[in-house]
């Protein structure tokens, strides 16, 4: 049986994949790590155990992976892209500092570790409609730096010292339990909570600005499935491209027309969400998350419209 470690077990992801993975292994065997200013509460805090977990503090780590007897750890500390850009020195610190803080701990104590990547890791020279596995990676924002740095980081440490390091590039994450916090796809969630409120959304992406995006359930089951994966049947490690639905804001806007038809959107442009957009891929090519580990979502547009207005509709009674 594996005993985890979830390092940002608090954040968007973190907390979602810290229950799923409990639900997977044994709510004893998953321990959410957290800082201080992002107290843990209610069932995530009821159902298991808990560490004080820092990624700057090295000892801090270290402490916990012996304590609780931790062998893989998913490390989801990290600024989302839109802070990272207001604040670049703490998005390398937590990023990259706190990676490399991660792999140590790892090296030392034998453990597997996901960090996982991000579309922010292409930039404008990039192919951007179906975009290969392998091409070149030259991201104009520092969210987009660290995420490169991430991938070559935790390769070098497969190469050199074994640490079983995995990935995948997230595309936009869309959950109806979690708010979203400062992400450049943010919108692809906030326009659902605007529907069920009855509100008009102000949409600050341009209309016909393509990106990749996916629901929290397969973003979840992609986490889980590669770190499961038989690893002599991995070519590639850091990072996995995976897809599930790419689509503008007119898309979503429609989708959820055919189930609200009195929902109204305009449009503000935010001007530096729309550079990073802008920046990024439209579409990925995740032929080789397929081959490689079986990676195949369950959900598009259409059918995640339907389960978030249905799930919204209870929450925000």
């Amino acid at each position: 049986m594996k005993h985890i470690l979830v390092i940002g077990a608090s954040g968007q992801i973190g907390s979602e994949l810290t229950m799923k993975l409990r639900g997977c292994y044994g709510n004893e065997n998953v321990v959410a790590g957290y800082i201080p200013t992002a107290e843990l509460k209610g069932e995530l805090k009821e159902s298991g155990p808990s560490a004080v977990v820092d990624v700057t503090d090295v000892a801090g780590i270290a402490a916990a992976v012996k304590e609780h007897r931790v062998d893989t750890i998913y490390n989801l500390a990290a600024l989302l892209s839109v802070v990272a850009e207001s604040k670049p020195k703490l998005a390398w610190k937590i990023g990259i500092d706190g990676l490399w803080n991660v792999l140590e701990v790892a090296r030392q104590e034998g453990c597997a570790v996901f960090t996982p990547s991000s579309i922010g890791s292409f930039g404008p020279t990039t192919p951007h409609v179906k975009t290969p596995q392998d091409t070149i990676q030259r991201p104009c924002s520092m969210y987009g730096v660290t995420k490169v740095t991430t991938e070559l980081l935790s390769d070098y440490y497969y190469n050199k010292y074994g640490v079983d390091t995995r990935a995948v590039r997230f595309p936009g994450i869309i959950s109806n339990v979690t708010p979203p916090g400062g992400g450049t796809t943010d919108y692809a969630v906030d326009i659902y909570y605007s529907a069920v409120r009855g509100e008009k959304f102000v949409c600050p992406i341009a209309q016909g600005t393509y990106m990749d995006m996916m629901y929290m359930p397969d973003a979840l089951n992609a986490s889980i499935q590669l770190m499961e994966a038989d690893p002599a049947k991995l070519v590639h490690r850091n990072a996995f491209n995976i897809a599930s639905m790419s689509f503008e804001p007119d898309m979503i806007y429609q989708a959820i027309k055919r189930h609200l038809p009195s929902f109204e959107m305009s449009y503000d442009v935010d001007h530096l969400k729309q550079a990073i957009a802008d920046s990024w891929p439209d579409s990925l090519d995740d032929t080789r998350a397929r081959e490689e580990w079986g990676w195949k979502p369950e959900y598009d547009l259409e059918s995640m419209t339907t389960d978030m207005l249905e799930k919204l509709s209870v929450k925000l009674k």
